[in-house]
């Protein structure tokens, strides 16, 4: 069990195996750790204890079988994503999932069924259309524009996940299943520190390989970038608000269609050729002007980027109603979590203000609450183990 745990949280963590055996002052051998990882071999105690100690787990961690195998459905083509960064973002997305179900679990939330993994069959690209359509229908999103993206996929079984990687990444959508092979959660993933509108269309695009059924006839790439442009900017809601027929479109309309659909310019210049509002030559000129200007990467008037809210407010009430430890917590969120908040001086002030009478009413009664919860807790351990205190 130790070999797949050992691997998946070291490649997480973004280590090679002579790193791992630097951080372990050489306690080990290269080779030995890769034995273990292959299943070749198995540490002595002495040995898990001092892994743990260098990856930051606990012991027991390591022996724990993952609970979920996961499966990605999709790079981004010629992305470019280095093998040794493509390990290591495939084992933080399978931790990240894990610990969300765990979480889920723990906080007994119903289990997620009919998640949208690739139900939605195509049979030729312009379906990207109706079947965006199709999905927000079942969402209940009508055909306005998505205000906020990451709350419509959180509230639909789909955990969105930031991740730190470099610029070669841009997204991808992955799935947790069950020992049953059925899917136990799904998540898209983006990078972190992306503007909003470039975000949102990573997302967008995300979920399309995620919930798209594609033919090898159809260009999987391109599918997924027509049904995001069509989840963001439905063709009906599109038509009415810049036209059927448009023979230039200016700039100050663009930024004011990318802060009503939350895309960029870039994607909202390719949904207009796509739905042809606009012609081919207009089309050229607008990314001969967007090369020209710089703005692939950066361009005006920039969108904060959404913010997940799930995994926060999941870890806050789990950690206030002590079903997590504050460590866990931050484990989880990498910031610190507190739990039930300390008697603040404002409320000791107060309490010292009250008369004498009632503040040894309150301690009294303070006090007959724990020698009951005592009494009881004493009395449990009689119970469970058989030695009866005589008093």
């Amino acid at each position: 069990m130790i070999d797949r745990r050992l691997k998946q949280i070291r490649l997480a963590q973004g280590l090679s195996l002579d790193q791992l055996v630097a951080r372990m002052d050489g306690f080990v051998t290269k080779q030995a750790l890769s034995k273990y990882e292959r299943g070749k071999a198995k540490p002595t105690p002495v040995v898990l204890n001092r892994l743990a100690s260098a990856l930051g787990v606990k012991a027991a961690h390591l022996w724990a079988e993952p609970s979920v195998n996961c499966s990605f459905i999709a790079y981004r083509k010629g992305s470019g994503l280095a093998k040794q960064e493509q390990a290591r973002v495939e084992a933080v997305v399978c931790r990240m999932l894990e610990e969300r179900i765990r979480l889920r679990e723990i906080l007994q939330e119903p289990a997620r069924e009919n998640l949208p993994v690739q139900n939605l069959r195509m049979v030729r690209l312009e379906d990207a259309e109706h079947l965006a359509k199709e999905l927000r229908h079942q969402w209940g999103a009508g055909l306005e524009p998505v205000a906020n993206l990451t709350a419509t996929l959180e509230d639909h079984c789909v955990y969105v996940m930031e991740i730190e990687a470099g610029e070669k990444f841009d997204g991808l959508a992955a799935v947790a299943r069950d020992a049953d092979d059925n899917p136990a959660a799904a998540a898209v993933v983006s990078r972190k520190s992306l503007a909003g509108e470039r975000q949102r269309l990573n997302l967008a695009h995300e979920l399309a390989h995620l919930v798209l059924d594609v033919p090898d006839a159809v260009d999987e790439e391109k599918a997924a970038f027509r049904f995001a442009g069509a989840f963001l900017a439905p063709d009906e809601t599109l038509y009415r608000e810049v036209g059927r027929k448009r023979a230039f479109v200016q700039l100050e309309e663009l930024i004011l269609l990318k802060q009503r659909f939350g895309m960029s310019l870039q994607a909202l210049v390719y949904r207009l050729h796509d739905l042809e509002i606009i012609s081919d030559a207009h089309y050229r000129r607008w990314f001969m002007d967007i090369n020209r200007l710089h703005w692939k990467k950066k361009e005006p008037c920039e969108l904060p980027p959404e913010q997940p809210q799930w995994l926060k407010k999941s870890v806050l009430r789990a950690v206030a109603e002590g079903l997590l430890t504050e460590v866990e917590g931050k484990n989880m969120l990498g910031e610190t979590v507190t739990g039930r908040e300390p008697l603040s001086l404002i409320e000791r002030r107060a309490f010292m203000k009250l008369p004498l009478e009632e503040r040894r009413n309150i301690m009294a009664h303070q006090a007959r609450e724990i020698a009951s919860h005592y009494a009881s807790e004493v009395a449990k351990e009689e119970l469970e183990t058989g030695d009866i205190v005589e008093y």
